[in-house]
């Protein structure tokens, strides 16, 4: 059985049939909660061992190409994880994305790409065919090597006669080169039901050499058949939606409904994006292997099994991040020249359970506990050590949840946030001695998940706000998550109040821009009026520059 068989029946609690159940205790049978994130063996062989392609033979039917009746390229192009000398390229063929299968046959696929110096690919600098296996949803992922550092290049895909949309992308600098600048983007939190992706559409035409994803990229919640907050007039969507994401096949459905999105596609056409995770691709505040409602742990790894799984499928992501079972290893590093070093991390799946039951609470002991992680041991162990050998000017974190302190009010009655690093601080505090640790004179943390935009200074000690600031965090809205938020929303005062080394906040839809620059980085915060309807106008809401060696956000 695989997860794609495994649908839910009204009348169970949980919203599984009884064949996902007895999936989930088998999965467990024998298993210490813990155990599961490192006994993957099991969870692979029973959730998707299966369906899985085996290396270097057929694992299906070959389909010719030429069969193919309608565009399966309605899902766009992609390219992730820039190199000096490589990137990787993703497509994925579904004719009828909203479909459990795309449209497509339990058949493989050949599918023909090609790379060039220029838009109309007169100068073709690679060119080879790759396989889509209908065990991976039929996308396609082409780690394209022997390319030059440092320059921009053409993409596109053929599927029979079939021709994709053509990508943009560009490779990092060599390692050793001293590039003068970089400009980077940070977009998180796009629920399609809140409204439309106009950020995203602006964002295409920007002139930025990366985009960084860090998290939410769907949601798990129903969207009615109008589109939720988008309110659809000329369009019915399918019954299907208006459900939970559960299962393998829910999942799938879900990112074609997500990257049916016009901007969206335009965005990832433009741009070479990096993605990272937060909770809503798989459920709303877990932690590790521990779910946010009452469900069995096994029957969440194996929901947690599906999503990953989903989540590979659609993203611009290299095989080494390919998920076994329910474990996938997403934080990696990327180094752009001697400018920048980007560590990627994983925030959601090897934390602690958050404290006090999650949501805003009066930290004490539970909270403060020095064993409590944000980052599990072996990922924390790799930043450090990371920034030890880093000669980079800039080393960048992009991670999913607020790690600046947040007091709620500006008394001595406050509360914080349990999900962020505030229900972690002595996580939290091992990172930043581990900075200090290495010299890293010039640290910059990318933040998500909060749907509104922030600009902090990190402290040495957040509690006096005359210690040292140590570095800048720059916290990306929502490009839809929220609706359209307000300039200034309802605890603007307090928490501006309560937290001076606030140096910017703003709740309105958008993302932010970064120039990173030998001397100073530029923080541009973008963002538009409006996304229940579409169309709204770019404004720069905010611009804050901060000096090499020397932290902390101005004004620009």
């Amino acid at each position: 059985m695989t997860p794609a068989q495994i649908t839910r029946t009204p009348g169970d609690r949980h919203g599984h049939s009884a064949e996902f159940r007895e999936a989930a205790r088998r999965l467990g049978s024998g298993v210490g909660r813990r155990r599961f994130l490192t006994v993957t063996g099991a969870a692979a062989a029973l959730a998707f061992a299966a369906g899985l392609p085996a290396a270097g033979s057929a694992s299906a039917a070959e389909l010719d190409a030429r069969r193919i009746t309608e565009d399966p390229f309605t899902l766009g192009v992609a390219s992730g994880d820039p190199l000096p000398d490589s990137v990787l390229l993703w497509t994925r063929l579904a004719p009828r994305p909203y479909d459990a299968d795309g449209g497509l046959p339990a058949d493989r696929v050949q599918v023909r790409w090609e790379i060039a110096r220029d838009e109309r690919f007169r100068r073709v600098v690679r060119r080879g065919s790759a396989t889509a296996h209908p065990e991976f949803a039929h996308s396609v992922h082409v780690d394209v090597d022997g390319l030059d550092s440092d320059r921009t290049f053409y993409y596109r895909f053929r599927a029979g006669s079939w021709i994709s949309p053509t990508g943009r992308t560009r490779t990092a600098p060599s390692p050793g080169a001293r590039n003068g600048s970089m400009t980077l983007a940070a977009v998180s939190c796009q629920a399609y039901h809140d409204g439309y992706f106009t950020a995203y559409g602006h964002l295409a035409s920007e002139d930025v050499d990366v985009v960084f994803h860090l998290g939410d990229y769907l949601y798990e919640y129903a969207v009615t058949a109008t589109g939720g907050a988008r309110g659809y007039t000329d369009r019915v969507l399918p019954a299907h939606f208006a459900r939970e994401t559960i299962t393998l096949d829910d999942y799938r459905m879900r990112y074609g409904l997500y990257k049916s999105d016009p901007d969206l596609r335009a965005a990832h056409a433009a741009h070479p994006f990096v993605v990272t995770w937060d909770d809503h691709e798989t459920e709303n505040n877990y932690a590790g292997d521990t779910p946010e409602n009452d469900v069995p742990p096994e029957e969440f790894l194996l929901r947690r099994a599906a999503a990953y799984r989903a989540y590979w499928e659609n993203q611009p992501l290299r095989a080494p991040q390919r998920p076994t079972g329910p474990d996938m290893r997403l934080y990696r590093r990327l180094r752009f020249g001697r400018l920048a070093q980007f560590d990627i991390l994983d925030t959601r799946q090897y934390r602690s359970n958050q404290a006090y039951g999650d949501g805003w609470k009066i930290p004490g002991p539970e909270s403060e506990d020095p064993a409590r992680t944000m980052t599990g041991a072996a990922q924390e162990r790799w930043l450090l050590d990371g920034w030890k050998t880093s000669r980079a000017q800039w080393n960048v974190v992009p991670q999913q949840v607020t790690f600046a302190q947040r007091r709620d009010v500006p008394t001595d009655a406050y509360k914080l946030s349990m999900d962020s690093w505030d229900g972690y601080p002595a996580s939290r505090q091992r990172i930043m001695d581990g900075a200090e640790a290495a010299g890293i004179e010039n640290l910059m943390v990318l933040t998500g998940d909060v749907h509104v935009g922030y600009g902090f200074d990190l402290k040495k000690d957040f509690d006096d706000p005359a210690s040292r600031t140590v570095g800048t965090e720059i916290v990306a809205t929502s490009v839809s998550s929220g609706r359209n938020g307000s300039e200034k929303p309802a605890n603007w005062d307090n928490l501006t109040r309560a937290n001076p080394h606030m140096k910017f906040y703003n709740g309105r839809r958008g993302y932010a821009v970064v120039e990173l620059r030998e001397d100073r980085a530029r923080a541009d915060f973008r963002t538009v009026a409006a996304v229940t309807t579409p169309g709204a106008p770019l404004t720069t809401a905010g611009s804050f520059v901060t000096e090499a060696g020397n932290p902390g956000l101005t004004p620009a």
